[in-house]
């Protein structure tokens, strides 16, 4: 696209979700809600982890670091959210808009990994219960956490360092509530192939790794469990890992969409939706879904919440 005459763009307009005053309103209150209740919620299951020392074995090990992915997660995109729902002036700068980008790539890519490292931890427990300890000894959790975020960096990193080389000018209007790679490539000037190519191949390298490593674990996983005779084993067996197949399969869907389907059949609202569901509410769900699903986590949190009403 020819630049000449087009000012440069320093600055972004984040939409948001409604242009309604009283509906801007209304979804700072919801969104309000959801993000207290993140923190809270994944606050809490964190603190409940440190200090039960019943809850100092691996599966909760992964279960603390998913609880602070998600309170990053959440925390880049819903506080700016929230002021721009109240004000007047609803911009970014373009800087900051990448720098958002970037820790959105990072967390969503970390918390998969993550997810990823829990699905091979309930393989472990599951398939090999003899041998569970030393496959997921302390130094392992911590390889596979840390390996998590270095993936999650150089995935924010590669598609970062591509999108800092477009130029932006003409319309600075992006039509969502938070600077996401694939909106933000519809408004440059320059040539986005290269981009879109990076993106499209790096979200079905590292995806495509992340997901097959959690499939593959199900799969020996589900093998196990089958073979079990009584009912009551098999219900035992998979109640441990249902929770966790409830936040892959909502993580992996949506963002997967998002970030895979062709800009041509692009929808604003179906961006949002996806977007809202993936990195708002996902964060807010984990830590309600593993606490009403995870029996150690559910007695852990009775036995605080006991303690907390004796001292007072």
């Amino acid at each position: 696209m020819p630049m000449k005459n087009q000012t440069t763009v320093t600055e972004f307009m984040l939409l948001g979700l409604s242009s309604d005053p009283q509906m801007q309103i209304f979804l700072f209150s919801v969104f309000l809600v959801i993000y207290l209740i993140t923190l809270v919620g994944n606050i809490v299951i964190m603190l409940v982890i440190r200090a039960d020392s019943h809850l100092h074995i691996p599966m909760h090990f992964f279960l603390f670091h998913l609880s602070f992915v998600d309170i990053c997660y959440s925390s880049v995109t819903v506080p700016n959210a929230l002021r721009n729902f109240l004000a007047e002036h609803k911009t970014i700068s373009v800087n900051g808009c990448i720098a958002q980008m970037f820790f959105i790539l990072l967390s969503g890519a970390a918390e998969s990994f993550i997810l990823s490292a829990m699905a091979y931890d309930r393989y472990a427990a599951i398939c090999d219960p003899l041998r569970y300890m030393e496959r997921m000894r302390k130094g392992i959790c911590v390889l596979l956490v840390s390996g998590a975020w270095t993936t999650g960096f150089f995935y924010a990193l590669l598609n970062t360092v591509f999108t800092l080389k477009l130029h932006f000018c003409g319309s600075n209007q992006i039509h969502h509530f938070s600077c996401e790679l694939p909106p933000l490539l519809q408004l440059a000037c320059t040539e986005t192939l290269t981009n879109q190519v990076v993106l499209l191949t790096s979200v079905v390298i590292f995806g495509s790794i992340s997901f097959l490593l959690t499939l593959i674990s199900y799969i020996y996983i589900i093998s196990t469990i089958l073979r079990i005779r009584s009912a009551e084993g098999r219900h035992k067996a998979f109640s441990t890992c249902s929770s966790h197949l409830i936040v892959v399969g909502l993580l992996y869907l949506t963002g997967f969409l998002q970030y895979t389907k062709p800009s041509s059949v692009s929808s604003v609202l179906l961006d949002e939706i996806f977007s809202i569901q993936y990195s708002v509410l996902t964060p807010m769900l984990n830590p309600i879904i593993y606490s009403l699903k995870n029996k150690e986590v559910k007695t852990a949190l009775r036995k605080t919440l006991g303690k907390l009403k004796f001292i007072r």
